[in-house]
């Protein structure tokens, strides 16, 4: 279908072809110097000591949880979010541990609730993820104190928020706040290489672990023994092929110097849609975040609305025969089938979902809309223009 607004569109220019094209002529294609270039410019504006390229943003939270020894014990649960993608907690299962969800905060902010984790810490909590919804932080001041008086790594899933400061700690960055951050470049991320993520942390213990988990627990990698570093290697832990190449990394690259730039014009969009929403509260349709969103205070990833939830399906379909291409951020983990068990399960220390009622309504009401650097501002009235006459005529 041809689309008059799409959902999300990659910004690729010359400094993209350029940066591709330079990685074939050099004729090193896995990963290598570019990949090593990615990493530290991406620890330098994140402020972290450590960030290490990956296949994935899901590769990046699998070695997360690896790294930190979760799943080693058959009674470790992690608390994350209902609302998120289901990488988090696929992988949690993935290295044996359980899932617990806990709610989210409200229905215009949902990102999880530090009250609701607070109630299913118990003796078998391993971690605590903590997903920065749309680029919005999470309650970070809360979650952290949590997660200090209980002894619990916090892991941040901040795959919609590269680059993205939080004023109330001098502008430190998502996914610096937890003993590991994660990332993503997925073809619909603020900044992509098609597939592609980024581990980050200060802690030189767990750098090490991530470092050789990465690359199947080598001591050393194709590229030193290429540059004559090394002969041979040792192999030290059991680990994995989550490298990402080095064609990835310089698109990852090119991407990260325009990263600024591009949140600068998402903020513009999301404020817009914030503005153009603000009189029709009263009428059962809330864009979600709007407060962050007027005062700048995200990525602004996810644009998403609240409409009446007798009406939704019918505003998406109204949206997509005007060519407005619309989409679910997201349906809750804990109502997927293959989650079906953590459902049937005896409380939260069996993980069940207790208590998720913000979630599924939500879940229930929102949609997702058309955001990214390529929309033009004008169209941002048309759309609001559309949903609030379908959601109140």
């Amino acid at each position: 279908m041809d689309w008059t607004y799409t959902l999300s569109e990659p910004t690729l220019d010359d400094r993209e072809i350029e940066a591709a094209v330079a990685c074939l002529k050099s004729g090193w294609l896995s990963m290598g110097a570019r990949t090593r270039a990615f990493e530290e410019r991406f620890a330098e504006l994140h402020g972290v000591k450590h960030a290490f390229a990956v296949a994935n943003g899901t590769a990046a939270l699998h070695l997360a949880y690896l790294a930190l020894g979760i799943g080693r014990q058959q009674t470790d649960r992690v608390l994350q979010p209902s609302m998120s993608f289901v990488a988090a907690a696929n992988m949690t299962v993935a290295v044996g541990a359980v899932p617990v969800f806990a709610d989210i905060v409200s229905l215009t902010e949902p990102t999880i609730d530090p009250e609701h984790v607070g109630r299913l810490i118990s003796s078998s909590t391993a971690a605590v993820v903590v997903m920065h919804y749309g680029g919005y932080p999470a309650r970070l001041a809360e979650l952290s104190a949590l997660c200090e008086a209980h002894g619990i790594p916090m892991i941040e899933d901040a795959c919609h928020g590269p680059l993205q400061g939080v004023p109330a700690f001098g502008d430190r960055k998502l996914g610096t706040f937890g003993k590991i951050g994660c990332f993503s470049f997925f073809a619909n991320k603020n900044m992509t290489c098609g597939e592609g993520g980024m581990v980050v942390t200060d802690d030189d213990g767990l750098a090490d672990e991530l470092r050789a988990l990465r690359s199947h627990g080598m001591t050393t990698l194709s590229w030193e023994r290429h540059k004559s570093r090394a002969a041979t290697y040792d192999v030290t832990a059991h680990g994995f092929n989550y490298r990402i190449d080095d064609l990835r990394s310089a698109i990852g690259l090119a991407q990260l110097e325009k990263l600024a730039d591009a949140n600068e014009r998402r903020r513009d969009l999301a404020a817009a849609y914030a503005e153009a929403f603000a009189p029709y509260e009263s009428a059962g349709v809330s864009y979600v975040l709007a407060d962050a969103a007027r005062q700048r205070a995200g990525t602004a990833h996810v644009g998403a609305v609240l409409v009446p939830v007798d009406r939704r399906d019918a505003i998406r379909e109204m949206l997509k025969e005007q060519g407005i291409q619309t989409s679910l951020h997201y349906p809750p983990i804990h109502q997927f089938t293959a989650f079906s068990d953590a459902k049937a399960g005896a409380g939260p220390e069996a993980g069940r979902p207790a208590g998720l009622d913000r979630t599924e309504t939500f879940a229930s009401r929102v949609i997702t809309l058309p955001l990214h650097p390529k929309l033009p501002i004008s169209a941002v009235a048309e759309i609001a223009g559309e949903i609030v006459g379908a959601a109140t005529a």
